[in-house]
């Protein structure tokens, strides 16, 4: 008996013409996204002249590391890697513990008041107390030049709030709760056994968002903070910025190799400060999108 040959749907002219319109955008998206990296990568591998004359617009022009050497060559760099890394590691372990003991409750419906606890956390989501009132607050609690100014006053972002409780209230149902209690689970024995196993889709989606928020802040560091032994990458990388533009009184070649060093720089930081997350990414990538979709389902 002969097999039979599954027949392809043959496509109309009009079919055609929109996918491939498709294809055309898709590219040109790719295009617009994937170019701006190719092109700081390539800044900071080639000479500060060629840089600053505009002579790089895809591949690297007369490669040259002058960039990460005067990073290398700079010791607060390493400080500052430290301070971002210890930042990011326990202010991402405070921000996710603390946004599942908020966030779980929540999704309960045992649980009293949960309607009114969520519209307040909304609230302020939509309306804050400003930057002066919020510094007083935390000088107040004298975490003023320490790095607790830095792990405790953004713990919990409000939206992370919302994804982790739509999360738990679409994938941790009531009837698993039930049967739980009947066989005599604790409440925190249910959350280390059952929900924690259960949600490391949502943990790794906060772990990214928190990791990166916290790699990349700044402006906290810059209001709460004085020495510069605490300072972050951020910070210092934006203090090395500052220090190369400003010339000063020096001659005219002077100037000039220094501004061309502090375009370089700019190229050579952006790459030295997103390096980790770009490697981390592809690892959590996979349980990212899976927690995104489910975590944006109402149940």
């Amino acid at each position: 008996m002969a097999a039979t040959v599954p027949k392809r749907i043959r496509e109309s002219a009009a079919d055609r013409a929109f996918l491939i319109t498709i294809y055309i955008v898709l590219s040109l998206v790719v295009l617009a996204v994937i170019y701006p990296l190719i092109f700081i990568i390539s800044s900071s591998l080639s000479s500060p002249a060629a840089v600053t004359s505009g002579r790089v617009w895809l591949w690297p022009v007369d490669i040259s590391f002058s960039g990460y050497k005067a990073l290398l060559n700079t010791p607060e760099i390493l400080k500052g890697y430290g301070n971002s890394i210890f930042y990011t590691m326990v202010g991402t372990l405070i921000s996710v513990l603390l946004t599942i003991m908020i966030a779980y409750p929540l999704s309960r419906r045992s649980f009293f008041g949960r309607n009114a606890l969520m519209m307040i956390i909304t609230f302020t989501m939509i309306f804050s107390g400003g930057l002066i009132p919020t510094y007083m607050v935390v000088k107040q609690l004298h975490l003023i030049d320490t790095r607790w100014a830095l792990l405790i006053p953004n713990a919990i972002w409000v939206w992370q709030v919302i994804i982790a409780r739509s999360f738990f209230k679409s994938s941790i149902p009531e009837e698993l709760l039930e049967a739980s209690e009947m066989d005599g689970c604790s409440d925190m024995r249910f959350i280390w056994s059952i929900v924690l196993p259960l949600s490391k889709p949502i943990i790794a989606v906060l772990v990214l968002m928190y990791a990166v928020g916290q790699w990349n802040a700044y402006f906290d560091a810059l209001i709460y903070l004085k020495s510069a032994d605490l300072f972050p990458l951020q910070l210092i990388l934006r203090s090395i910025i500052i220090q190369n533009n400003s010339a000063g009184a020096m001659d005219a070649a002077k100037m000039v190799e220094r501004q061309q060093l502090a375009e370089l720089l700019k190229y050579s930081l952006i790459v030295v400060a997103t390096l980790p997350v770009l490697v981390i990414y592809p690892f959590v990538q996979r349980h990212f999108v899976q927690g995104m979709l489910v975590g944006s389902i109402k149940g």
